[in-house]
């Protein structure tokens, strides 16, 4: 019966179900406005149906989410200056979540002149999972062991897989795409 903070990502099951972030980085005062409804930000299940669950307040700052090839994977970015971390979430088979693990921790990438935190992620094909940071775009293989980096020189938001056969990046950042 609540208001939403500002659904953020997105990403799609293969059976239908939606799965979003909902921080408050869309409201004019983020963690303080005034129109908050809630005093937690959530990750949420949408199904087909048009039912609307939360599955976990667990991450303190949702924003990126993924799933992994097989849909048996949810990934979460956290958003936060001082646990810049990605959460993985068994996807149970009614869509709900299992107990999140710790999947990767950026902290020992930031650094002064570095800018970011995890926020945008996309998971290819292999299970790799793309995701911003610290610098740029960290590339993690399933077990979130680091494969390497893109460094931008800039905050970078998000990434995304075009072209015909996905084999396109496109990453955006503070001024530029």
């Amino acid at each position: 019966g609540y208001r939403f903070n500002s659904p953020n990502d997105i990403t799609r099951h293969s059976n239908g179900n939606l799965y979003f972030t909902d921080p408050p980085y869309g409201l004019r005062d983020r963690f303080e406005d005034p129109r908050r409804e809630m005093d937690y930000c959530g990750v949420y299940l949408l199904r087909p149906s048009g039912e609307v669950e939360l599955l976990t307040k667990s991450v303190e700052r949702p924003n990126g989410i993924g799933l992994s090839p097989d849909g048996k994977t949810l990934y979460v970015a956290q958003s936060h200056p001082e646990q810049p971390t990605i959460t993985s979430f068994s996807v149970d088979s009614d869509g709900t979540l299992g107990k999140g693990n710790p999947f990767f921790d950026a902290t020992r990438h930031q650094g002064p002149g570095i800018f970011g935190n995890p926020d945008g992620l996309k998971v290819d094909a292999e299970g790799n999972v793309w995701a911003s940071g610290p610098g740029g775009i960290f590339i993690l293989n399933s077990k979130g062991n680091l494969l390497g980096r893109m460094l931008t020189g800039e905050k970078t938001s998000n990434c995304a897989f075009g072209g015909a056969d996905g084999s396109m990046l496109y990453i955006t950042a503070d001024t530029y795409v």
